[in-house]
């Protein structure tokens, strides 16, 4: 028999990723890299360690092989536990049949079992596709002290943003009222981050109600949250404030990379108080060439610079040869750039090869649009890529 746990966190990382193209056509979106040497699944793992909650299951189901070979055991966010620790969830047979998760909540649904295990008082429910630290020991020390039976953390949007999200409208006390799926006419700022605290009894509850329900679409923001709001359940909302950012498209998470650049980034992932931890092999040293030129750039570990890199984050192992000029962009880990190429407002993915005298994108002043690379792609030598051209290995 297991011994109990207070809160055991579900992180959902099943999801496709369409936004993203060419960049998840061969993984999920959690395990996409971000910021040289992450990948974005890392930041709430380490959340999770950083605020003291070692039990979390990873739900997967899109081409879940890649996210399941970098997670492992655990060992890198202090997560390889005999009990509790981190556990891949992908769906599974059981007795009634095996299932495609259908959605948020039918995902957590079909995982009762695992939650159970551990005795939990409270279910930690997260996504696994954004980018921001948060101590959920504080928003968890919230709810026990409000006697919830939900939390829902919020980020306060501009109003004419709020049309993009979930959105709560809440009493003076921070009581939910209301919740509108991307309103037309918001009434309120308070936007729902995908992140929910429920006391473990009320979410078994109504997880088993939506799952018999052949209407139900089985997600959280359109069923489980009107449900219980509707049953007059007490509901809360939890103001977190600070950096947050849902990497969902090709935009957000250029912006994202982007923002980790400059003397004061908007983003910090060098901060010691709280760690981002992320499985990297051994770093070999870097290269830079006497002819080359950084600027306001993040180089990792193991690149070989002897061409000119400004404004750009640029993942481990990357090569600039002389003459090439990366611009404005994301590069992701053994991405070649050849001779004299150059590469502007753009995203590559892993292993591309860029030829020589080619061209990827062109300045984000003038372009249409940021030019995607997918993995393993050749562009070939002197070829011209498009502003807001999706390259994929067909």
């Amino acid at each position: 028999m297991f011994k109990k746990k207070e809160c055991v966190v579900m992180l959902l990382a099943g999801g496709q990723g369409s936004r993203l193209y060419a960049l998840t056509q061969k993984t999920a979106k959690p395990s996409v890299s971000f910021g040289g040497k992450y990948r974005i699944i890392d930041f709430p793992l380490s959340n999770c360690i950083n605020s003291g909650f070692d039990t979390v299951g990873v739900l997967t189901q899109y081409q879940p092989l890649l996210l399941n070979d970098y997670i492992g055991n655990g060992l890198p966010w202090d997560l390889d536990r005999t009990f509790g620790g981190v556990k891949i969830l992908p769906p599974y047979q059981g007795n009634t049949g095996a299932d495609w998760y259908k959605g948020t909540a039918n995902a957590i649904w079909q995982n009762m079992e695992f939650i159970n295990r551990y005795d939990a008082k409270y279910v930690l429910i997260l996504s696994g596709d954004h980018i921001y630290k948060m101590d959920y020991a504080k928003m968890l020390k919230t709810h026990k002290e409000t006697g919830a039976d939900c939390t829902i953390a919020v980020l306060d949007v501009p109003i004419e943003e709020a049309s993009r999200f979930g959105i709560m409208s809440v009493n003076p006390d921070g009581s939910i009222y209301k919740f509108t799926e991307k309103p037309k006419n918001p009434d309120s700022t308070k936007a729902s981050m995908g992140i929910y605290i429920f006391t473990k009894d009320k979410l078994q509850k109504y997880l088993e109600a939506d799952s018999k329900d052949p209407a139900s679409s089985n997600d959280f923001g359109k069923n489980i949250i009107p449900a219980m709001l509707g049953a007059g359940e007490k509901m809360m909302s939890y103001d977190f404030e600070g950096y947050w950012k849902d990497v969902g498209t090709i935009q957000s998470l250029w912006e994202a990379n982007m923002d980790l650049l400059g003397e004061r980034p908007e983003f910090s992932v060098t901060d010691e108080s709280w760690r981002i931890y992320s499985r990297h092999g051994a770093e070999a040293p870097q290269f830079v060439g006497k002819n080359a030129v950084i600027e306001n750039s993040s180089i990792t570990a193991g690149c070989s610079i002897l061409g000119t890199v400004r404004n750009s984050v640029l993942g481990p192992g990357v090569v600039v040869e002389e003459g090439a000029v990366v611009e404005d962009s994301v590069i992701m880990n053994d991405v070649v750039i050849g001779k004299g190429a150059k590469v502007i407002y753009s995203i590559l993915d892993a292993n591309v090869t860029v030829g020589v005298g080619a061209t990827v994108g062109e300045d984000k002043s003038t372009a249409a649009g940021i030019a995607v690379i997918g993995a393993d792609v050749k562009v070939s030598d002197g070829a011209v890529i498009e502003a807001g051209a999706m390259i994929s290995e067909q």
